[in-house]
């Protein structure tokens, strides 16, 4: 009875702040089951934060989403893929792109996760309307993805799409196209020819491509070889 009296006269305030701090989504899973009070205060805690990342962390579709409803002032979002692999399926991502916080989310990233496709990129980032850092390297999507993001995330500045060979040069203009205040592409390891990224630097010259050997090839092309008469 003591204890649970001690627990009662802790503020609300004081434990979503202590509960802010903790870094462990298993500790707080289980601090939400000591009583009504510390669940409410969890899920205050969750409110507050402005950054949620999940790498490194054994997260599926269910338990993903329930923690992106509660962090309503959400900034970034990192469900990377991990050695220990955070397993998230499209069926994740159709969830996720309901949250109260999606609209307001300005970095995103989806690196290695080979389980979505483009229906569920496609169903995330036409909420993402704030949209300026996109990570979706090590995925398989396609340019259907890449026309979404250019309708929707107007103001992106960054992307990888690092080893995504799904992607064709028409996504790719599409995409520079209508993202005017977009500043670095990272294409290491697509199959995208040299002469399209001098079409992306036609469309915008201030483009920062990576690699960096990929933006000195479309600027300076190698001479035409000289054969002997």
């Amino acid at each position: 009875m003591d204890e649970e009296a001690a627990i009662d006269r802790l503020p609300l305030h004081l434990l979503a702040y202590i509960f802010s701090l903790v870094t462990s989504f298993t500790e707080l899973a289980q601090a939400s089951g000591v009583c009504k009070k510390w669940r409410k205060a969890v899920n205050q805690s969750m409110a507050r934060r402005q950054s949620l990342s999940f790498a490194g962390w054994k997260m599926d579709d269910d338990s993903t989403s329930r923690l992106v409803h509660l962090a309503y002032n959400l900034k970034e979002l990192d469900i990377s893929r991990s050695r220990w692999g955070c397993h998230i399926t499209d069926n994740g991502l159709y969830q996720i792109a309901s949250a109260r916080c999606v609209s307001s989310l300005t970095s995103i990233s989806l690196w290695g996760m080979t389980a979505i496709t483009d229906s569920g990129v496609v169903q995330l980032v036409s909420k993402t309307s704030s949209l300026q850092h996109l990570n979706i390297g090590g995925t398989f999507i396609t340019d259907e993805s890449l026309f979404a993001i250019a309708e929707r995330c107007h103001h992106l500045k960054t992307i990888s799409m690092w080893c995504c060979r799904h992607v064709t040069e028409r996504g790719l203009l599409v995409l520079v196209n209508k993202c005017r205040k977009l500043e670095s592409l990272n294409l290491w390891g697509t199959r995208v020819p040299v002469d399209c990224f001098i079409a992306l630097l036609t469309i915008s010259p201030a483009l920062q491509i990576k690699p960096i050997q990929l933006l000195l090839n479309a600027q300076n092309p190698p001479p035409p070889l000289l054969h002997a008469v």
